[in-house]
């Protein structure tokens, strides 16, 4: 996953310290920078940053509380961690009232509705890109190319970020078409996806019964960066609803195994079927074809899984694909039977997909 945020947080720094050094003498430079580590990790105060910079620091705490910590936490210790998120993000905010990504996370907290928080992201979009672009066209170049390329680019991290946040939010709301419109206009600006937006895009396109969107969706993975090939869980999923819809359910289990073998030991996790609370930094940074990527896409494909009445109360192509795992692989049904959701008892609150395109 693109968007680690204290991985960022060490490369604005870094970014930051590699201006301040002297240009005359690289030798002495490189020797400078080797003590940026150790500074950055155990006296980040001694080093140069902005006032965007330190809202930035702020913002990757807030988002371990609230994204890594909070999930997993109990009742006694919840309500500690939401008040420390907020009072991150509100001092980010004070130290940079363009730092758009607490802006953004303070609102996913506060919006009461789904569709709050959608019609928030949509209205506020020009105004962040407008915001992002200016700060990328003031950085100067200052001849080193790399330096030059990784500043600029951060400087639109934030927006890429928004727009990713709203098409999830429209996927959420079942505003497929907003959704397939917000994701698409943010690949055109970045067809490398560090947002991971053809994710969502996949997953809207299944819902907009759009096999031939998503197919062209399939091609376009050449490009993205880090390159990836188009089987990752949210592909598959999208794959096999629009295969499970057409009734085509030879096709469909076909899928099925294929998915199950790219995430290879892990298909108890599509008959558990867990929900997540989404990231609200960002989608949660986990480690391609692990466990955690498929559970994380099955808890997005809620909007898939839980579509039609089904007894089991799963949905129809959530019943189907449980039961058909379950047939397929006995000790994955063995191994989901001894795994409980850690959200249920936390007020999870995943993805609940609508209908309406």
């Amino acid at each position: 996953m693109a968007y680690d945020p204290r991985r960022e947080d060490y490369q604005r720094l870094a970014l930051r310290y590699a201006q301040s050094l002297s240009k005359s003498d690289p030798v002495a430079a490189a020797r400078a920078f080797t003590d940026f580590g150790r500074r950055f990790a155990r006296d980040r105060d001694t080093l140069p940053q902005s006032d965007a910079d330190r809202a930035f620091h702020l913002v990757s705490i807030a988002a371990e509380v609230i994204d890594y910590q909070l999930p997993f936490s109990n009742e006694d210790k919840a309500g500690a961690l939401i008040s420390r998120g907020r009072d991150l993000l509100d001092e980010a905010i004070s130290l940079d009232p363009q730092c758009h990504d607490a802006i953004r996370m303070r609102a996913a907290r506060t919006n009461a509705t789904f569709d709050a928080q959608f019609d928030f992201l949509s209205e506020g979009a020009e105004e962040v890109l407008a915001s992002c672009r200016a700060a990328r066209d003031s950085i100067p170049d200052d001849g080193d190319d790399e330096r030059v390329t990784l500043g600029r680019d951060i400087a639109m991290r934030p927006y890429r970020r928004w727009m990713a946040a709203l098409a999830e939010e429209a996927l959420i709301c079942g505003r497929n078409r907003r959704c397939a419109e917000a994701g698409e206009r943010l690949l055109e600006r970045d067809p490398s996806d560090q947002a991971d937006v053809r994710f969502t895009l996949a997953l809207a396109y299944a819902k907009l019964e759009d096999q031939a969107s998503l197919d062209a969706l399939a091609r376009r993975y050449g490009s993205i960066a880090p390159p990836r090939a188009a089987d990752d869980a949210w592909m598959g999923i999208a794959r096999l609803a629009l295969a499970h819809k057409s009734h085509d359910m030879a096709l469909a289990r076909q899928l099925l195994e294929r998915l199950i073998g790219a995430y290879d030991g892990c298909a108890s996790a599509l008959i558990s079927q867990i929900e997540l609370p989404d990231g609200v930094f960002a989608r949660l940074a986990v480690p391609p074809y692990s466990e955690d990527e498929l559970i994380l896409a099955i808890s997005e494909a809620t909007v898939l899984l839980q579509e039609g009445d089904e007894k089991s109360g799963r949905g129809v192509l959530g019943s189907w694909v449980a039961q058909t795992t379950a047939k397929l692989y006995p000790e994955a049904l063995a191994e989901a039977q001894e795994v409980s959701n850690p959200y249920d008892q936390h007020g999870g609150n995943g993805p609940q997909g609508g209908d309406a395109a």
